[in-house]
């Protein structure tokens, strides 16, 4: 599979699915999931994701992740403004985004801790019960 990137998606229901993507597009209302460990056949489309059942989408380092790990922002600025988003279910994330537009679908960040298992996550906007841009 060609250019695939390893996500984690974040359903509204608390759901985790782990996978691999190589047609996610900001502007498009889904996008296609490989599991991983299963090797796609030719043709294969995968699993559709929509994306209004989001919270976000995690774009990550590993799958396994690091369940130890604490959030330390870092100390290098990060590119755009710095921004707080809290989800309905409490969930807050930190980083900063050079795209935020609440009108818009949906917006990347970058985590604010560049330790951390998170390289950038995609943001769904009709699911942010907060966001604080400073």
């Amino acid at each position: 599979m060609p250019s695939r990137a390893k996500v984690v998606v974040a359903y509204l229901d608390s759901r985790r699915l782990k996978g691999y993507t190589n047609d996610f597009s900001p502007v498009r209302d889904q996008f296609f999931l490989f599991p991983d460990g299963v090797e796609p056949k030719p043709g294969d489309r995968g699993t559709s994701v929509r994306i209004v059942e989001l919270k976000a989408l995690f774009f990550v380092k590993d799958f396994a992740g690091d369940q130890a790990h604490t959030e330390v922002p870092g100390t290098s600025p990060l590119p755009g403004k710095r921004i707080e988003v809290t989800f309905s279910d409490g969930e807050k994330l930190n980083g900063s985004s050079v795209a935020y537009n609440p009108k818009n679908l949906g917006f990347f960040m970058q985590p604010a801790d560049p330790a951390g298992n998170n390289e950038r996550i995609f943001v769904v906007n009709r699911n942010v019960k907060q966001a604080k841009v400073f």
